[in-house]
């Protein structure tokens, strides 16, 4: 039976196994794109295949090797999970799973859902950015110039502030409270992006991550959450000044300056992965205890609960999308 409307859920990438070969092909293809790194091809592919894939290969292997689940990635096993429960919710939208780099590729996803009058995409990154969101959409345009079978593609840019999704991420704070005890600090880390991009590319993905702080502080405050609540950015990649505070430098301060017990959270980030287990909730934490810190709590992003589906289920309904085709 052919369905009228189709749901595409797009996340950045993962390699498909957590082998040295795996993991060479999907960084190639995600750290060329121009969106992620914008040096001139000519100047950047050299460095990148001699110097930046040799050394971060080997780097990185081990960390997926600790958290593979079931075979593949967080990310992808995550955003599956989420794909499939969403399906069962919505029997009457046909639900698709893409990656921007790597497998299931978009244009495999798209041919999925050939039968579909209309499609929404959602990607499932919840600040705008030119280096996520943006390579998303380029790669939709692409698709679609040369796919004349699907006849109507709109898309969600951002939710940001929503109030399902902020209300989401408080209600999963507040349970990490009941369950953990309330810490000193909360600290809310975002991917980090290179400074250039918000001038060179007008790029406002650090506005749109501070109005996601502003409205959970102020949510956490109306419900009598009162701790100190802070933001900072990880992942900074190369040598090139990047947004600041640093998630690592952030806790390190607040460990020196006596502060105990500190929680966590990666409001950036639709589904654990690689950033968020293993950067946050292993190298973060020994850098916060290493420095004096007592307690650390890694609290977990929404991956496939119900605060997730019902937030995804409200953004679909309620949330005015926008036509592909008017991008630019």
């Amino acid at each position: 039976m052919n369905k009228k409307q189709g749901l595409l859920l797009i996340n950045l990438g993962t390699p498909n196994a957590a082998t040295p070969d795996s993991i060479k092909r999907y960084l190639t293809e995600f750290l060329l794109d121009r969106h992620v790194v914008d040096l001139p091809k000519l100047f950047w592919y050299p460095i990148l295949k001699y110097l930046v894939i040799p050394k971060r290969v080997p780097y990185i292997i081990h960390h997926y090797q600790k958290i593979w689940i079931n075979g593949s990635s967080p990310l992808l096993h995550y955003s599956q999970l989420l794909c499939d429960k969403l399906q069962l919710h919505l029997p009457n939208i046909q639900c698709e799973l893409a990656m921007t780099y790597g497998e299931p590729n978009i244009q495999s996803a798209l041919n999925k859902l050939q039968s579909c009058s209309k499609i929404t995409v959602l990607p499932l990154f919840p600040q705008y950015s030119t280096t996520t969101t943006l390579a998303v959409l380029d790669k939709l345009k692409q698709v679609i110039a040369t796919d004349k079978i699907i006849n109507s593609i709109d898309y969600i840019r951002d939710y940001a502030d929503h109030p399902s999704y902020i209300n989401a991420l408080y209600l999963q704070i507040k349970q990490a409270f009941q369950c953990q005890g309330e810490p000193e600090v909360l600290i809310l880390s975002y991917h980090g992006i290179p400074e250039r991009y918000i001038y060179k590319r007008k790029d406002d993905y650090i506005q749109r991550c501070e109005i996601t702080t502003q409205l959970i502080i102020e949510k956490c405050r109306t419900n009598n959450i009162n701790i100190p609540i802070q933001m900072a950015y990880q992942s900074k990649f190369g040598k090139g000044k990047w947004v600041t505070p640093s998630t690592s430098d952030t806790l390190q301060t607040l460990a020196k300056s006596g502060v105990n017990n500190v929680h966590v959270i990666c409001p950036g980030f639709s589904v654990d992965c690689i950033e968020t287990i293993y950067e946050i909730d292993e190298e973060n934490r020994e850098i916060f205890l290493n420095a004096g810190g007592k307690s650390f709590y890694y609290i977990p992003t929404l991956n496939d609960t119900d605060l997730q589906i019902n937030l995804i289920m409200t953004l679909i309904n309620q949330t005015q999308p926008l036509i592909l085709n008017n991008l630019y």
